[in-house]
């Protein structure tokens, strides 16, 4: 299963709906949480703030001593999560990509062009007319227009749609046509527990759905990475061993998948076969509110951490899916990289610890902690949902009501402090496992600057998006351009602008740095 801990929010609809500036102000469909807003206002940018918001790390290699010490729990390597790394940002756009992209407006006109080519084929399917040129160029014209007007018709009939008359219990707060992707947005709200429900309705046959909880950790013992994996290991409707590796094998999912982030846990799900798309919803619903692993221990021991023994004259170790798969993501120096980067960041905050597990404390965590975890967030109270796709809007509801009318609203605190601003930079140098040839002589150097105290708003958003890109998006960007350029390292890390956790910050950098250079980076 791939995980990221950086990824799509559900403001993803907002950011994809970049068109151009006046639209994005007039047609941002936001959907947030509670004192965690994108639509804050933020001040000024100004040379003061970035000079007491950086903060440099400077990585250098660990000596012989440090790697024998570390190679005890090095040993065992899974597949990673990728934590906060720039490679992780292919991740943060594949919910969108799924949800929002598959097909375009394009894609659109494509489909009506054909159903127009298919009720005129007739018409121009004589034999005689195969070197007719005027009648080919008249075909072809009368196409097009068909195409049009179906295309045209398709907008209007998704702008005047309604909602349902009958809302399971859900209230309208807000709905808008978005011409862009020719989908009708509806913002609901589910009177019994407050849980919130974003549902997009256009011609996309690629049915989307998605449930987010806000879960901060208080620590590294990685309760969310933990849980996201325990809560797919059997539910109350669904009581066998691994569901979500039966849905792999014979669902006809476009997507599956569930994701931990730095401060939110999402389970997203697409397809395009309807019965198979609800089916998908229904187990990850039931996953989500009635997991078994609240009730067996042994599934918070397989997923989280256990002793082991293989034989009575060896030492006990420590074994699980989670702990040991955060002993490969601590065994790569980007990772290392990136994740040192964000604690010292946020030192103050919940970004100051690592959602995915640290193998150092993971055997810190009991299975107590870990059941109040999950009774405290994963309550529709604390909960964003989200529908996309051609499927029937009441539907929609019918289905979520059956699961959220079992609960009550409940107060939950998941909002995630703002980190302060530093008064001067700080340096702060760290070490990683390394080899012992040449290579592993090399430095990482990152410079970070927290860029606000709060999330920016819609038009600085965009305007620091557009800096970013001029910066850093193609090979002849200026800043880009400098550090490839330079001969001080092998290649840049950073991830650039970072604007998916409550506070936007910038990155960049540079590794394979040789030490007596970092200055000079």
């Amino acid at each position: 299963r791939k995980r990221a801990t950086t990824t799509t929010s559900l403001i993803s609809l907002t950011r994809a709906s970049r068109i151009k500036k006046d639209t994005l102000l007039k047609r941002a469909f936001t959907l947030t949480f509670p004192s965690s807003s994108s639509c804050y206002s933020t001040r000024s940018l100004d040379r003061s703030v970035l000079k007491t918001t950086t903060s440099a790390i400077v990585f250098a290699q660990d000596n012989k001593n440090v790697i024998q010490q570390r190679r005890g729990f090095l040993t065992t390597i899974t597949k990673p999560i990728n934590m906060s790394s720039a490679s992780s940002m292919s991740m943060r756009s594949s919910l969108t990509a799924v949800a929002l992209k598959r097909r375009n407006v394009a894609n659109v006109r494509s489909v009506n062009y054909a159903k127009a080519r298919a009720s005129t084929a007739s018409s121009s399917s004589s034999p005689n007319n195969n070197n007719n040129k005027p009648v080919q160029s008249t075909t072809r014209k009368s196409l097009t227009l068909a195409a049009i007007a179906a295309d045209k018709a398709s907008s209007e009939s998704m702008a005047t749609m309604n909602a349902p008359s009958n809302l399971h219990g859900f209230e309208l707060i807000k709905e808008e046509f978005v011409p862009e992707y020719n989908a009708k947005g509806f913002l609901f709200k589910h009177k019994k527990t407050g849980a919130e429900l974003m549902s997009l309705s256009n011609d996309d046959e690629n049915k989307s759905f998605g449930v987010t909880f806000r879960t901060p950790p208080a620590n590294s013992t990685g309760i969310p990475h933990i849980l996201e994996h325990s809560v797919l290991c059997g539910s109350r409707k669904y009581p066998i061993k691994e569901p979500f590796v039966e849905l792999i094998k014979g669902s006809l999912n476009t997507f599956l998948n569930a994701m931990t982030y730095p401060d939110r846990t999402c389970y997203p799900v697409a397809s395009c076969n309807l019965a198979d798309f609800y089916n998908l919803v229904d187990v990850y619903l039931d996953a989500v509110f009635h997991p078994k692993c609240i009730e067996n221990e042994r599934t918070f021991e397989q997923e989280g951490w256990h002793y082991e023994l293989n034989d009575k004259d060896e030492d006990l170790t420590y074994k699980g899916v989670v702990f040991n798969e955060m002993k490969g993501v601590y065994s790569s120096p980007d990772s290392v990289l990136a994740r040192e980067c964000q604690q010292a960041l946020f030192p103050e905050n919940t970004y100051g610890v690592d959602s995915g597990g640290s193998p150092e404390v993971i055997p810190d965590l009991t299975y107590s902690e870990f059941k109040d975890f999950h009774g405290k967030f994963y309550h529709p109270s604390n909960a964003r949902l989200w529908f996309y796709g051609d499927d029937d809007v009441e539907n929609r509801l019918k289905l979520l009501s059956g699961f959220l009318d079992e609960f009550d609203a409940k107060e939950v605190d998941s909002s995630i402090a703002s980190q302060p601003f530093f008064k001067e930079p700080k340096r702060i140098v760290k070490t990683y496992a390394s080899g012992e040839d040449e290579e592993a002589q090399k430095c990482f150097v990152q410079i970070n600057w927290l860029l606000n105290d709060k999330p920016f708003d819609q038009e600085t958003a965009l305007a620091v998006g557009f800096l970013d890109n001029l910066l850093l998006g193609s090979s002849a960007s200026p800043l880009r351009l400098a550090l490839e350029e330079s001969g001080l390292g092998e290649a840049i890390v950073g991830f650039g602008l970072e604007d998916e956790l409550r506070q936007p910050s910038f990155a960049i950098g540079m590794k394979g740095v040789e030490e007596g250079d970092i200055p000079k980076v």
